[in-house]
């Protein structure tokens, strides 16, 4: 990926064919090597790192013109403090191995800078010019020249989204995880959704059933009259869309039993959106056997004097607390009965909104989110709205 930015982008490729040692890291646009002069007055070297704007693989005039400093304050050659560019000094933790001292704020006029190439040579040469001064000839542009190895990423694109508000770092608490998602109606299909947006190692779906006309009306996204003809696997249909975005997802159309539990071999998190009865049960029991951690979803919906009304679901299962799901918290017992959503009601905002808590309490449980209650149970009320928390602990 940062290998085809450099080569499709002008104001990047300047940046590189000028000998400036330029990486992109994240989603960040590096530059290295920077000279600069310490209070010591001393020639050292520090990092420039910008956010990057995008249009898919094309840059976009920089919207910000704060640059981020790894490095001691850049001092004149008499080692009194750089003037000329206001700074803070976040001391952040930029992700993707990146961390800022300070951040700097040179704005050259209303319109800001024109590109990349502009806004990186123009910090390199405020912070390296003292340097030059002590040292003739030193200089950022260092590059020698060859091809940087691209860093291995689970996006067909960078993740803009998480630099520019500077949560590189929080996301960078999903690269290792395996996740499952079992059962892709509609809460399966947005709990995808969301998990297809973070940086997640692999992302495996389960569910044997076929996509629908039904289905359309409940899941993520807009099928087209052709596809619901062909019938595709939820499954297949699903990862269709979403590895455009995320190249980590495995599809599999099958059904739960003795014979694909060891499908879930090796995950590290599992989201259940199933069917009460012994497929469940047997799910339940081989994640509580790998010691994995799971949500289990689900809701209740009644149909009464013309409106609908209900609750919806989110039980949590960790290896250090289990015993409330074998409590009652969820249902083993087949399906059927009164319930409404059984017959294909169409509620994708229940559906996607059950899917959000799901999402956030498994964010919550990775430190991304506070937890202050750690609660592993909860309800979500329509009538009244009401969100209510049980099972601390």
């Amino acid at each position: 990926m940062s290998r085809a930015l450099f080569s499709l982008n002008p104001d990047l490729a300047r940046l590189r064919s000028e000998g400036y040692f330029m990486r992109i890291q994240g989603s960040l646009l590096v530059m290295l090597e920077v000279p600069y002069v310490d209070a010591q007055r001393r020639v050292r070297f520090g990092t420039l790192v910008s956010s990057l704007d995008l249009a898919g693989d094309r840059t976009r005039k920089p919207e910000t013109h704060v640059m981020q400093w790894d490095g001691d304050f850049p001092c004149n050659a008499d080692g009194t403090p750089l003037s000329g560019i206001s700074h803070a000094a976040p001391n952040s933790d930029l992700g993707h191995g990146l961390t800022a001292r300070y951040s700097f704020s040179s704005k050259p006029s209303d319109q800001g800078y024109p590109d990349y190439y502009a806004k990186m040579s123009t910090y390199a040469t405020i912070v390296s010019g003292p340097a030059a001064v002590l040292q003739p000839g030193i200089s950022p542009r260092v590059f020698s020249g060859g091809e940087e190895e691209d860093e291995a990423s689970v996006f067909n694109y960078l993740d803009t989204a998480s630099s520019r508000v500077g949560i590189g770092a929080l996301a960078s608490k999903f690269t290792q995880e395996v996740v499952a998602i079992i059962g892709l109606g509609g809460t399966g299909g947005y709990t995808l959704d969301f998990v297809a947006k973070t940086p997640v190692k692999q992302i495996r779906l389960f569910d044997g059933d076929d996509f629908l006309s039904h289905n359309a009306f409940r899941a993520p996204g807009a099928p087209s009259l052709d596809e619901l003809r062909d019938a595709p696997k939820k499954v297949h249909y699903l990862k269709g869309i979403y590895e455009r975005m995320h190249r980590g997802i495995e599809a599999h159309a099958v059904d739960m039993n003795a014979g694909t539990l060891g499908l879930l071999d090796g995950i590290t998190f599992a989201f259940l959106s199933m069917d009460a009865g012994d497929q469940k049960r047997a799910v339940v029991a081989k994640l509580e056997a790998l010691g994995v951690p799971f949500i289990d979803v689900g809701m209740g919906l009644e149909l009464t004097n013309g409106s609908l009304g209900g609750i919806l679901r989110v039980t949590t299962s960790t290896p250090s607390k289990r015993e409330h799901v074998h409590q009652g918290r969820i249902s083993f017992a087949g399906g059927g009965g009164q319930d409404v959503y059984a017959s294909n009601i169409q509620v994708a905002e229940l559906n996607a909104l059950n899917a959000c808590l799901a999402v956030v309490k498994w964010k919550k449980l990775r430190g991304f989110y506070r937890d202050l209650e750690q609660e592993h149970h909860s309800t979500y009320t329509t009538d009244g709205g009401m969100l209510l928390n049980g099972d601390q602990s």
